[in-house]
């Protein structure tokens, strides 16, 4: 596995992205894992009759592919994820693919933070999460930022 990038290795306009298709599986494991058995993701008949007609996955499901992002590719492993506002725009239907985002938007060499947009959008390209993080990135032993 390769290092992350450090504060010094990181600049404004950087950008990643990873892509999933959602499967019924996913939607699934992540309820079982996490407790989270509302109907509106588990049972087909009960969505039927909501404002979406079918089943949708979890907001938080969508929300971890930032994750993945920040963790495998920018600024990559290593990195301490220290905060993330999430606004939810449109909802994500099971076979959907999504692609989440990050661009770096800010980096403070002294604090070792760096600030950066984060979005998901679907295969239609309809941006269905949107948001910013804030992450310490990995710090070389025997060196700050």
């Amino acid at each position: 596995m390769q290092d992350g990038l450090t504060i010094r290795e990181l600049a404004v306009g950087q950008k990643a992205s990873v892509a999933k298709t959602l499967t019924e599986s996913d939607v699934y494991l992540f309820a079982g894992v996490t407790g989270d058995l509302n109907p509106l993701h588990v049972n087909a008949e009960y969505a039927r009759g909501t404002r979406f007609q079918r089943r949708i996955a979890h907001g938080m499901l969508t929300a971890s592919l930032i994750s993945t992002v920040q963790a495998t590719q920018l600024p990559g492993p290593g990195n301490l994820y220290i905060r993330q506002t999430l606004e939810f725009r449109a909802p994500v239907f099971f076979g959907d693919t999504i692609t989440a985002s990050v661009e770096v938007i800010a980096v403070d060499v002294e604090r070792n933070r760096v600030r950066l947009r984060t979005e998901c959008h679907n295969q239609d390209g309809v941006l269905v999460l949107t948001g910013e993080s804030e992450l310490a990135p990995r710090v070389v032993r025997g060196q700050s930022g």
